[in-house]
């Protein structure tokens, strides 16, 4: 992700405004899946496992190195991560039957039922948001830097 190229005499007071409010937004609905994740009796970091599984570009699974990268952690965490949602019965390695070196991770039902229900929670809260937590934000955040012309 490119960072924004930093104000070359400090943020204004909108910017940091903008920054909270991202943040504020952005925090409620981690603290929403949070919770929507524990009442499925889930971790929210099985949950994005498992989206990230479903949700991958051009296929339902994924590997374990693609799935350390969504999820922003070392292969190792991956792979622990991987064997407590194997355990839960949520997932499956399986061989790739193209590159037998490779490991596909596929959601087991179970995984796909908590999923679904949790997807569809997610999208509605998104939908709730829409117009208060979205990439605009950014847009204001570079409107703010600009010099008020009089």
């Amino acid at each position: 992700m490119a960072a924004l190229p930093p104000a070359s005499d400090g943020l204004n007071k909108k910017q940091y405004e903008a920054l909270s409010e991202f943040r504020y937004q952005l925090r409620r609905f981690l603290h929403f899946s949070e919770v929507a994740a524990d009442r499925e009796g889930i971790t929210p970091l099985q949950y994005q496992l498992m989206l990230h599984v479903r949700g991958f570009p051009g296929r339902d699974w994924a590997t374990v190195g693609e799935l350390a990268e969504r999820l922003q952690v070392k292969p190792h965490g991956a792979v622990a991560l991987l064997g407590r949602c194997e355990t839960a019965g949520l997932v499956e390695r399986r061989k790739s039957q193209t590159d037998r070196r490779q490991m596909e991770v596929h959601l087991l039902p179970k995984g796909e039922a908590i999923l679904a229900r949790l997807a569809a929670l997610h999208e509605a809260e998104l939908r709730s948001l829409q117009g208060t937590f979205q990439v605009a934000n950014i847009t204001a955040f570079n409107n703010a830097a600009a010099p008020v012309l009089d």
